[in-house]
């Protein structure tokens, strides 16, 4: 690793203050296991849930609470789960590509590569993607708890907080 990147890390908050939201049009609090991982990944990582929801697949619903996370003082990043297939209910990539400023493109190829060693071909399905809302970091995650998992040790438990840091570095924010 490089030493800049080791001297950002070093600077990075050691808490990340992050909202979940489960889309989808059959969970419940009961059976939201996708947002379970992601709670028990971030938890484990020492970071806070701020916030945690469950919305229907329905794309101006999932606009209108993105949009209220995305404006929350309490919030530095919000990850969601379900809605990233190809299917016609499947519209949290849409409304999320619009609110995203900044794509990181790694995310989603560095997620559909692990994918690949994992289930093979069908990984080019997923539209998981991540990037910057404005100062606030936002990824987008299948609702696959398996693929949940992957992304959360692999990818953002680990990097949110750098993330966090170069979104906040040249605003002022701490």
């Amino acid at each position: 690793m490089s030493e800049s990147v080791e001297r950002h890390r070093d600077a990075s908050p050691e808490k990340v203050r992050v909202a979940v939201l489960t889309i989808s049009d059959t969970r419940t609090p009961e059976t939201d296991t996708g947002g379970d991982v992601i709670v028990e990944a971030l938890e484990g990582a020492g970071h806070e849930i701020s916030h945690r929801e469950i919305v229907r697949d329905d794309a101006p619903k999932i606009g209108e609470v993105l949009e209220g996370l995305l404006s929350n003082a309490d919030v530095d990043a919000v990850i969601t789960t379900g809605g990233t297939g190809i299917s016609a209910r499947d519209t949290t990539y849409e409304v999320v590509s619009r609110l995203i400023d900044k794509r990181l493109d790694g995310f989603g190829e560095l997620f559909r590569m692990l994918s690949y060693e994992e289930i093979g071909a069908a990984a080019m399905l997923s539209r998981a993607t991540a990037g910057a809302a404005g100062k606030k970091f936002l990824a987008c995650l299948p609702g696959s708890r398996n693929a949940v998992r992957l992304a959360m040790e692999k990818l953002l438990a680990p990097e949110m907080p750098h993330v966090v840091f170069e979104l906040r570095k040249h605003r002022g924010v701490s």
